[in-house]
């Protein structure tokens, strides 16, 4: 239950023919194999079972075979899969920084197939900001404004999407915090460079948890360091609290 929860929470839409025992068992075992008579919708199945059962390396082996596809559908989900797997310990830092950029490509690649896709524009807006972290601050900055219009377009198309209402009130935090360099940088890269404040990221995040509560270990932890640095400690203590008691299920959830 929790595992189809976590698939659910991130976009994912499982079906009941998610669960083909004997091709996931195949893929599991290495030795599925594409076939031009694959239909999307089978392969979808299988990657979302492999996504679930948190199979990251199988998963993107799987994903990668259809780099080329045409479908948004397969495209984003291989540029979640790429970033996953450059987020696991056991990836080098060169390989980390090439699947970086590839999940950015796919991406990329899965809006132009489908700009109506809300899992696409969240995804190209997550793997643009990574790749910021390659390209410098100014990059980072630079590109601000364009990840949240992504993100923004994603909740436009899918309004109950909490992880990326969750990732517009980070955006809002991120630019609340901005150290003064990093303004100044903002100063010359904008006419009017992008601002927010903790209030506006608080209001993100609570309209995250009302989309899907207690969905997220961050959102949690996220409404306690928003309401720290509003000096609201009553409030602070009872989120980071939740936050604590949360079940991990994930490294990311241990981390928080």
């Amino acid at each position: 239950t929790q595992v189809l929860r976590k698939s659910l929470q991130k976009g994912v839409v499982l079906s009941a023919g998610s669960f083909l025992v004997y091709e996931a068992h195949k893929l599991i075992s290495g030795f599925a194999e594409v076939h031009a008579s694959f239909k999307v919708e089978d392969v979808i199945e299988q990657a979302d079972y492999l996504y679930g059962s948190g199979e990251t390396e199988k998963l993107y082996r799987l994903l990668v075979q259809h780099k080329n596809s045409d479908d948004a559908e397969l495209l984003w989900r291989l540029a979640r899969s790429s970033r996953d797997l450059a987020q696991l310990g056991s990836t080098s830092a060169e390989e980390k920084k090439q699947l970086t950029y590839d999940s950015l490509e796919y991406a990329k690649k899965a809006l132009e197939k489908n700009e109506a896709n809300f899992a696409a524009h969240k995804w190209y807006g997550i793997c643009l900001s990574d790749v910021g972290d390659y390209e410098g601050i100014k990059t980072k900055i630079g590109n601000a404004i364009i990840i949240k219009e992504h993100f923004q377009r994603a909740v436009e198309l899918n309004p109950k999407d909490a992880t990326t209402i969750h990732l517009i009130g980070v955006w809002c935090y991120s630019f609340a915090e901005m150290p003064w360099y990093q303004r100044k940088i903002a100063a010359t890269l904008f006419a009017t460079p992008p601002t927010s404040t903790f209030q506006e990221a608080l209001r993100y995040f609570h309209m995250a948890e009302e989309a899907d509560p207690n969905f997220y270990s961050k959102n949690l932890l996220f409404l306690g360091k928003t309401y720290l640095k509003l000096n609201n400690k009553k409030m602070a203590l009872l989120w980071l609290s939740k936050a604590k008691e949360y079940p991990a299920q994930t490294e990311e959830d241990k981390q928080v």
